[in-house]
Protein backbone atom coordinates (compact mmCIF):
# COMPACT_ATOMS: atom_id res chain seq x y z
CA UNK A 1 0.00 0.00 0.00
CA UNK A 2 1.32 2.90 -0.84
CA UNK A 3 1.95 5.98 1.74
CA UNK A 4 1.43 8.86 -1.01
CA UNK A 5 -1.61 10.15 -2.22
CA UNK A 6 -2.17 9.83 -6.18
CA UNK A 7 -3.77 12.51 -7.96
CA UNK A 8 -3.10 11.35 -11.34
CA UNK A 9 -1.96 8.57 -13.23
CA UNK A 10 -1.36 8.00 -16.78
CA UNK A 11 -2.46 5.24 -19.87
CA UNK A 12 -0.59 5.58 -22.67
CA UNK A 13 -0.44 9.37 -23.89
CA UNK A 14 -3.34 9.84 -21.56
CA UNK A 15 -3.58 11.49 -17.89
CA UNK A 16 -6.19 11.12 -16.08
CA UNK A 17 -7.19 13.17 -12.27
CA UNK A 18 -7.87 11.41 -9.32
CA UNK A 19 -9.32 12.03 -5.90
CA UNK A 20 -7.74 9.63 -3.70
CA UNK A 21 -9.17 10.25 0.23
CA UNK A 22 -9.73 8.63 2.89
CA UNK A 23 -7.21 6.18 5.71
CA UNK A 24 -3.83 6.59 3.63
CA UNK A 25 -3.94 2.61 4.67
CA UNK A 26 -7.17 1.78 4.02
CA UNK A 27 -8.74 -0.99 2.03
CA UNK A 28 -8.49 0.13 -1.57
CA UNK A 29 -11.87 0.23 -3.23
CA UNK A 30 -12.32 2.28 -7.10
CA UNK A 31 -15.01 4.41 -7.64
CA UNK A 32 -15.99 4.56 -11.52
CA UNK A 33 -18.78 7.95 -12.49
CA UNK A 34 -20.82 7.65 -14.83
CA UNK A 35 -22.16 10.42 -17.58
CA UNK A 36 -23.21 13.12 -16.93
CA UNK A 37 -21.31 13.26 -13.75
CA UNK A 38 -17.21 13.31 -12.57
CA UNK A 39 -15.44 11.74 -9.78
CA UNK A 40 -17.30 14.26 -7.42
CA UNK A 41 -20.69 12.90 -7.86
CA UNK A 42 -19.04 9.83 -4.99
CA UNK A 43 -18.17 11.85 -2.16
CA UNK A 44 -21.15 11.92 0.08
CA UNK A 45 -20.66 7.77 -0.42
CA UNK A 46 -17.30 8.30 0.18
CA UNK A 47 -17.74 9.50 3.52
CA UNK A 48 -19.06 6.50 4.72
CA UNK A 49 -16.56 4.27 2.80
CA UNK A 50 -13.73 6.13 4.96
CA UNK A 51 -15.45 5.85 8.22
CA UNK A 52 -15.19 2.07 7.50
CA UNK A 53 -11.94 2.04 7.46
CA UNK A 54 -11.73 2.24 2.89
CA UNK A 55 -9.15 4.20 1.42
CA UNK A 56 -11.14 5.31 -2.14
CA UNK A 57 -10.29 6.04 -5.85
CA UNK A 58 -12.40 8.21 -7.85
CA UNK A 59 -10.56 8.91 -11.20
CA UNK A 60 -12.29 11.74 -13.59
CA UNK A 61 -12.46 9.39 -16.73
CA UNK A 62 -11.50 8.91 -19.90
CA UNK A 63 -13.07 12.12 -21.84
CA UNK A 64 -13.36 14.15 -18.49
CA UNK A 65 -9.73 14.35 -17.23
CA UNK A 66 -7.94 17.43 -19.14
CA UNK A 67 -5.36 15.16 -20.14
CA UNK A 68 -7.71 12.14 -21.57
CA UNK A 69 -9.83 13.96 -24.24
CA UNK A 70 -9.82 12.08 -27.36
CA UNK A 71 -11.78 14.00 -30.05
CA UNK A 72 -12.90 11.02 -32.35
CA UNK A 73 -15.01 8.66 -31.21
CA UNK A 74 -12.99 5.75 -31.70
CA UNK A 75 -11.22 6.48 -28.90
CA UNK A 76 -13.73 5.59 -26.20
CA UNK A 77 -14.35 1.72 -27.07
CA UNK A 78 -14.87 -0.75 -24.54
CA UNK A 79 -11.17 -1.88 -24.81
CA UNK A 80 -9.66 1.57 -24.28
CA UNK A 81 -12.28 2.27 -21.17
CA UNK A 82 -11.07 -1.06 -19.42
CA UNK A 83 -7.20 -0.69 -19.88
CA UNK A 84 -7.89 2.82 -18.80
CA UNK A 85 -9.22 1.51 -15.26
CA UNK A 86 -6.49 -1.21 -15.18
CA UNK A 87 -3.91 1.20 -15.18
CA UNK A 88 -5.31 2.73 -12.52
CA UNK A 89 -5.25 -0.38 -10.44
CA UNK A 90 -1.53 -1.05 -11.43
CA UNK A 91 -0.69 2.50 -10.31
CA UNK A 92 -2.44 2.04 -6.75
CA UNK A 93 -0.17 -1.22 -6.70
CA UNK A 94 -2.27 -3.34 -3.56
CA UNK A 95 -3.20 -6.36 -5.99
CA UNK A 96 -6.82 -6.37 -6.38
CA UNK A 97 -9.10 -3.60 -5.74
CA UNK A 98 -12.84 -3.09 -4.55
CA UNK A 99 -14.33 -1.92 -7.72
CA UNK A 100 -17.78 0.24 -7.74
CA UNK A 101 -20.00 1.92 -10.30
CA UNK A 102 -22.43 3.28 -11.53
CA UNK A 103 -23.98 4.44 -14.99
CA UNK A 104 -21.30 4.56 -17.92
CA UNK A 105 -18.84 3.32 -15.31
CA UNK A 106 -20.72 0.30 -14.60
CA UNK A 107 -20.44 -1.06 -18.35
CA UNK A 108 -17.04 -0.70 -17.92
CA UNK A 109 -16.24 -2.06 -14.34
CA UNK A 110 -18.54 -5.41 -16.11
CA UNK A 111 -15.75 -5.24 -18.33
CA UNK A 112 -12.84 -4.56 -15.90
CA UNK A 113 -14.30 -7.82 -13.66
CA UNK A 114 -15.04 -9.86 -16.73
CA UNK A 115 -11.77 -9.48 -18.55
CA UNK A 116 -9.30 -9.44 -15.41
CA UNK A 117 -10.32 -10.87 -12.59
CA UNK A 118 -7.35 -10.96 -11.08
CA UNK A 119 -7.20 -7.03 -10.58
CA UNK A 120 -10.40 -7.20 -8.74
CA UNK A 121 -12.04 -8.45 -5.45
CA UNK A 122 -15.11 -7.25 -5.45
CA UNK A 123 -17.88 -5.78 -7.56
CA UNK A 124 -20.53 -3.59 -6.84
CA UNK A 125 -22.52 -2.29 -9.52
CA UNK A 126 -25.11 0.50 -9.38
CA UNK A 127 -28.05 1.09 -12.08
CA UNK A 128 -26.28 -0.50 -14.92
CA UNK A 129 -26.79 -4.13 -15.18
CA UNK A 130 -24.06 -6.47 -17.46
CA UNK A 131 -24.24 -5.62 -21.05
CA UNK A 132 -25.50 -8.69 -21.45
CA UNK A 133 -28.42 -8.65 -19.30
CA UNK A 134 -29.25 -5.30 -20.97
CA UNK A 135 -29.04 -5.98 -24.66
CA UNK A 136 -31.45 -8.95 -24.10
CA UNK A 137 -33.77 -6.37 -21.98
CA UNK A 138 -33.72 -4.93 -25.09
CA UNK A 139 -35.62 -7.13 -27.24
CA UNK A 140 -38.00 -8.48 -23.98
CA UNK A 141 -39.11 -5.20 -23.03
CA UNK A 142 -39.85 -1.62 -23.01
CA UNK A 143 -35.64 -0.97 -22.64
CA UNK A 144 -35.04 -0.16 -26.00
CA UNK A 145 -37.92 3.16 -25.47
CA UNK A 146 -36.36 3.89 -22.53
CA UNK A 147 -32.75 3.96 -24.28
CA UNK A 148 -34.15 6.65 -27.11
CA UNK A 149 -31.72 8.81 -26.15
CA UNK A 150 -28.83 6.39 -26.97
CA UNK A 151 -29.92 7.01 -30.51
CA UNK A 152 -30.14 10.81 -30.55
CA UNK A 153 -26.69 11.04 -28.87
CA UNK A 154 -25.56 9.67 -32.18
CA UNK A 155 -25.81 12.87 -33.65
CA UNK A 156 -23.26 15.49 -34.29
CA UNK A 157 -23.36 18.66 -32.63
CA UNK A 158 -26.69 18.33 -31.63
CA UNK A 159 -26.67 17.01 -28.23
CA UNK A 160 -23.84 18.98 -27.03
CA UNK A 161 -26.17 22.26 -27.83
CA UNK A 162 -29.26 20.71 -26.29
CA UNK A 163 -27.41 19.74 -23.45
CA UNK A 164 -25.04 23.06 -22.87
CA UNK A 165 -27.63 25.66 -24.04
CA UNK A 166 -29.88 24.46 -21.20
CA UNK A 167 -31.97 23.41 -23.57
CA UNK A 168 -32.04 19.73 -21.87
CA UNK A 169 -32.34 20.59 -18.08
CA UNK A 170 -35.89 19.38 -18.51
CA UNK A 171 -34.65 16.67 -19.60
CA UNK A 172 -32.13 16.05 -16.79
CA UNK A 173 -34.96 16.92 -14.29
CA UNK A 174 -37.20 14.58 -15.62
CA UNK A 175 -34.57 11.74 -15.08
CA UNK A 176 -34.35 12.65 -11.10
CA UNK A 177 -31.60 15.27 -11.10
CA UNK A 178 -32.44 18.06 -8.79
CA UNK A 179 -31.72 21.82 -9.76
CA UNK A 180 -28.53 21.34 -7.53
CA UNK A 181 -27.21 18.70 -9.41
CA UNK A 182 -27.86 19.98 -12.79
CA UNK A 183 -26.53 23.25 -12.28
CA UNK A 184 -23.39 20.84 -11.37
CA UNK A 185 -23.62 19.54 -14.69
CA UNK A 186 -23.36 22.74 -16.37
CA UNK A 187 -20.28 23.69 -14.36
CA UNK A 188 -18.27 20.43 -13.90
CA UNK A 189 -19.14 18.64 -17.39
CA UNK A 190 -20.33 21.92 -19.78
CA UNK A 191 -17.96 24.22 -18.17
CA UNK A 192 -15.26 22.22 -17.34
CA UNK A 193 -14.93 20.80 -21.58
CA UNK A 194 -16.42 17.75 -20.33
CA UNK A 195 -19.67 16.97 -22.51
CA UNK A 196 -17.75 15.84 -25.92
CA UNK A 197 -15.60 13.23 -24.11
CA UNK A 198 -19.34 11.89 -22.36
CA UNK A 199 -20.95 11.65 -25.61
CA UNK A 200 -18.04 9.58 -26.95
CA UNK A 201 -18.98 7.05 -24.75
CA UNK A 202 -22.46 6.62 -26.61
CA UNK A 203 -21.20 7.38 -30.15
CA UNK A 204 -18.91 4.38 -29.71
CA UNK A 205 -20.87 2.21 -28.05
CA UNK A 206 -22.43 0.19 -31.48
CA UNK A 207 -18.66 -0.48 -32.18
CA UNK A 208 -17.99 -2.77 -29.02
CA UNK A 209 -17.12 -6.41 -29.74
CA UNK A 210 -19.34 -9.17 -27.63
CA UNK A 211 -15.82 -10.44 -26.54
CA UNK A 212 -15.19 -7.33 -24.51
CA UNK A 213 -18.37 -6.57 -22.40
CA UNK A 214 -20.01 -10.47 -22.82
CA UNK A 215 -17.60 -12.08 -20.61
CA UNK A 216 -19.52 -13.32 -17.42
CA UNK A 217 -18.09 -12.21 -14.02
CA UNK A 218 -17.04 -14.37 -11.44
CA UNK A 219 -16.04 -12.17 -8.72
CA UNK A 220 -18.51 -11.85 -5.80
CA UNK A 221 -20.71 -8.80 -7.56
CA UNK A 222 -23.51 -6.61 -5.63
CA UNK A 223 -25.96 -5.37 -8.29
CA UNK A 224 -28.15 -2.04 -7.13
CA UNK A 225 -30.81 -1.05 -9.11
CA UNK A 226 -33.56 1.68 -8.32
CA UNK A 227 -37.53 1.06 -8.98
CA UNK A 228 -37.62 4.79 -10.22
CA UNK A 229 -34.65 4.67 -12.81
CA UNK A 230 -36.74 5.44 -15.95
CA UNK A 231 -33.54 4.85 -17.89
CA UNK A 232 -33.35 1.40 -16.95
CA UNK A 233 -35.98 -1.05 -16.53
CA UNK A 234 -36.80 -4.16 -14.36
CA UNK A 235 -36.18 -6.65 -16.91
CA UNK A 236 -32.86 -6.61 -17.37
CA UNK A 237 -32.07 -6.00 -13.46
CA UNK A 238 -33.91 -9.38 -12.99
CA UNK A 239 -32.02 -10.76 -16.10
CA UNK A 240 -28.59 -9.55 -14.24
CA UNK A 241 -27.76 -12.68 -12.91
CA UNK A 242 -27.37 -14.49 -15.78
CA UNK A 243 -24.25 -13.23 -16.20
CA UNK A 244 -22.46 -13.72 -12.72
CA UNK A 245 -20.74 -17.12 -11.96
CA UNK A 246 -19.57 -15.67 -8.57
CA UNK A 247 -21.71 -14.81 -5.20
CA UNK A 248 -24.54 -12.33 -6.22
CA UNK A 249 -26.68 -10.16 -4.39
CA UNK A 250 -29.66 -8.16 -6.05
CA UNK A 251 -30.62 -5.09 -4.09
CA UNK A 252 -33.55 -2.94 -4.99
CA UNK A 253 -33.75 0.57 -3.63
CA UNK A 254 -36.95 0.98 -3.40
CA UNK A 255 -38.58 4.94 -4.73
CA UNK A 256 -34.98 5.93 -5.68
CA UNK A 257 -34.40 7.54 -9.14
CA UNK A 258 -31.24 6.64 -11.50
CA UNK A 259 -28.97 8.66 -9.32
CA UNK A 260 -28.62 6.26 -6.14
CA UNK A 261 -24.65 7.92 -5.37
CA UNK A 262 -26.77 11.32 -4.62
CA UNK A 263 -29.65 10.20 -3.44
CA UNK A 264 -29.36 7.34 -1.10
CA UNK A 265 -25.66 7.61 -0.55
CA UNK A 266 -25.55 5.88 3.29
CA UNK A 267 -27.97 3.22 2.00
CA UNK A 268 -25.42 2.81 -1.08
CA UNK A 269 -22.43 2.81 1.27
CA UNK A 270 -23.76 0.08 3.34
CA UNK A 271 -24.45 -2.21 0.46
CA UNK A 272 -20.61 -1.37 -0.85
CA UNK A 273 -19.37 -2.11 2.96
CA UNK A 274 -21.52 -5.46 2.73
CA UNK A 275 -19.86 -6.73 -0.26
CA UNK A 276 -16.58 -5.86 0.84
CA UNK A 277 -16.76 -6.99 4.04
CA UNK A 278 -18.52 -10.29 3.12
Amino acid sequence: MTSERISQFSNGRFTFDVIDSGPIDGTPVVLLHGFPQRASCWNAVSAHLHAAGMRTYAPDQRGYSPGARPRSRFAYGAKALTSDITALIDTIGTGPVHLVAHDWGGAIAWSVAGNHADKVSTLTAVSVPHPGAFLRSMLSSTQAFKSYYMGLFQFPFLPEWILSSGRGDKLLRGGGMTKEMVKQFHTEIVDYGALPGGLGYYRSMFRVAPSQFGKKVGVPTTYVWSDNDIALGRKGAEMNQRWVTGPYEFEIFEGATHWIPDERPAELAASIIKRVKG
